[in-house]
């Protein structure tokens, strides 16, 4: 393959530029992270350790096999909601003995580990995570059940709707975790503390459960409501402590004499499972690529109306900066080419602009190659859409574009989608965006993901509210117009932003450019863990 040669200046005045405003916004991340990473803050903190438990991370490093990485999913969730940024759940990839396991874990700190909508949100990523790549699935469970609490704002009913709606999902993850043993994915549960009603279903499904002597504590129904419903009085220990578990009820699998004692059985459990992937491991040479991973902080201008080679992202995280450009004369603004990224073959596509009949075309052929050879595909996102105009519809651009989501649709070789600039429309369907069962979606910090660009929708909503005043014959209020205009382009800039995005769970996470080869080493190993294997026919496409 041919090494990519660059042709960026890091001295010049844009790069620069560039630079300085992804600092800002990486700087913005960090701050969110502190917060999610603070849990439910200092005095919950504190009264947590008091009880002699550790935080969710501290669990998780006993966890994981020393100076392994983990690779934590959506941790910014929650952010511009009215819950806690990170949602009080912690999920993320790690090597746990030497197996690559799916983690999902409770922060007691926030709301005793409620099951909140975000938590939900949450839960059912990592469990289809786990499905997908079949990753062994480990839970650290310490949950008051679903949160049920009232959101106000709304009448009676509609506050009934929300918790049954609620409920209805909460209820889904035990379905789920069921699934996955039925797949022949092990399901681990590690019992901290006290999992009521919807908590006790957790390790209730688990195929391995441990519990911590004193301090696990599982029943459907707490004394109080046992007291209410039935009359009978009891304790929170002889009602569902662990050493009942342990001895009459049958629940626990495994009877720990500490947090760090249960973080033990659970590496013995992954050990005994005698894991093995059934993907092929790295085939290329891993070395590192010719550019420095630094570069990537200026490559990209934070106006996304100014232009940005792809290759030169390219040339930064793939081995070697080795690519195979895939028709590179024909259809220009989406580059195709073959690569390999940390040793793993790689198909990819990245836009250089919006989506042509060519593009359409182009797309279409290259995404059925990597299937006919077990590849998996690396989208790049930065797309305002498919190509708009009398021309183009005349010429069938909803033909090809249908084709080349036809492709990505019924493609099954693993998708894994980073978006670093706009994802507007059905650019984000056509390049794999969640909604395609795409492995994984990360953003960077300039993502912006939109059913379309701010200036362009908020200018389609006034054309079609002139059209109407002019239908009816009243008078069109220019002023009024105007302010309606900038309310909806301000809203939509808003509601694009990759802080907005993450925070209701729609990708997999906020990356650091500069570790954007890291992150999709680490997924393309995950995905390895399963088999790849491409499709075997697509739906009809019309020729």
């Amino acid at each position: 393959m041919e090494r990519w040669q660059t042709s960026i200046d890091p001295d010049s005045e844009s790069f620069r530029t560039n630079r300085e405003a992804m600092g800002a916004l990486l700087k913005d991340v960090e701050e969110q992270l502190e917060l999610a990473r603070a849990g439910g803050g200092e005095r919950s903190v504190e009264r947590l350790r008091s009880r002699g438990k550790m935080m969710v991370r501290e669990r998780l490093e006993l966890l994981l096999d020393r100076d392994s990485p983990f690779l934590e999913l959506s941790p910014l969730a929650g952010w511009g909601t009215d819950f806690a940024v990170g949602g009080g759940f912690v999920t993320g990839i790690g090597v746990v003995a030497n197996v690559e396991c799916m983690i999902a874990g409770n922060d007691p700190t926030v709301l005793g580990g409620a099951i909140t909508p975000i938590v939900g949100k949450k839960i059912d990523r990592a469990l289809e995570i786990s499905r997908l790549n079949r990753l062994p699935y480990i839970q650290f469970v310490e949950s008051a059940g679903a949160d049920l609490r009232p959101r106000g704002g709304g009448s009676p009913e509609d506050e009934m709707r929300r918790q049954l709606g609620h409920f209805a999902e909460s209820g889904r993850l035990f379905h789920d975790i069921t699934e996955l043993s039925a797949m022949r994915i092990p399901t681990v549960s590690v019992v901290f503390g006290s999992s009521t009603a919807g908590g006790a279903y957790q390790p209730g499904m688990s195929d391995y459960n441990i519990f911590i002597r004193g301090r696990s504590k599982v029943f459907l129904g707490g004394p109080p409501l046992v007291k209410m419903a039935t009359g009978e009085d009891s304790d929170a220990e002889e009602l569902g402590g662990a050493e009942v578990h342990a001895t009459k009820s049958g629940l626990a699998d495994y009877l720990a004499e500490d947090e760090a004692d249960a973080l033990r059985m659970a590496r013995s459990v992954i050990t005994h499972l005698n894991w093995r992937k059934l993907g092929p491991g790295p085939s290329m040479p891993p070395d590192e690529p010719l550019y420095d991973r630094e570069d990537l902080l200026g490559l990209l201008p934070v106006d996304l109306r100014s232009p940005m080679d792809i290759r030169e992202v390219i040339g930064r995280i793939v081995d070697g900066s080795r690519f195979e450009e895939f028709k590179p004369l024909y259809g220009p603004t989406l580059v195709t080419g073959w690569a390999s990224i940390h040793g793993f073959p790689v198909g990819i596509l990245g836009n250089n602009g919006v989506l042509f009949l060519d593009e359409s075309q182009k797309a279409a052929q290259f995404i059925q190659l990597c299937n006919q050879i077990d590849v998996p595909i690396i989208f790049l996102q930065n797309i305002t859409g498919y190509i708009v105009g009398k021309v183009y519809e005349q010429g069938g651009i909803v033909k090809e574009g249908s084709k080349m989501i036809n492709a990505v649709s019924n493609s099954k070789v693993p998708h894994i989608t980073v978006i670093i600039g706009a994802s507007y429309g059905a650019g984000n369907y056509g390049m794999s965006g969640r909604a395609y069962d795409t492995r994984f979606v990360f953003t960077w910090p300039t993502a912006k993901i939109s059913v379309m660009g701010p200036k362009q929708l908020a200018g389609v909503m006034s054309i079609v509210r002139r059209a109407a005043a002019a239908r009816t014959g009243e008078e069109f209020n220019e002023a009024q117009d105007a302010m309606i205009t900038a309310g909806v382009e301000e809203f939509t800039e808003k509601a694009s932003l990759a802080l907005y995005a993450t925070g209701r769970v729609v990708d997999d996470g906020i990356i650091d450019p500069r570790d954007t080869r890291t992150v999709l080493g680490i997924t393309l190993s995950a995905c390895h863990s399963n088999e790849v294997k491409g499709a075997q026919g697509y739906g009809v496409y019309r020729m």
